[in-house]
């Protein structure tokens, strides 16, 4: 009887670790979704900013030209 109380107590822990491990796992990965969402919404804002900082050196560019009077007015 001895010997079986030791292994369903060890089943039992064995268990429950197993439970509390893929709880972790969960929230892990759930810490991780939300880390990659971040990161790509991050991304897009740095490319939004990199597009909008584009746009507006060939607004003034071509604002330049079309003071001087230039030929061309593409940038």
């Amino acid at each position: 009887m001895n010997n079986f109380v030791k292994s369903t107590s060890i089943l039992a822990a064995i268990l429950a670790s197993l439970t509390l491990s893929a709880c972790g796992e969960s929230n892990a990965e759930d810490a991780g979704e939300k880390i990659d969402s971040a990161m790509e919404s991050a991304g897009d804002k740095i490319e939004d900013a990199a597009t909008d900082a584009g746009n507006a050196v060939e607004d003034a560019c071509e604002e330049v030209k079309e003071g001087v009077n230039a030929k061309d007015q593409d940038c």
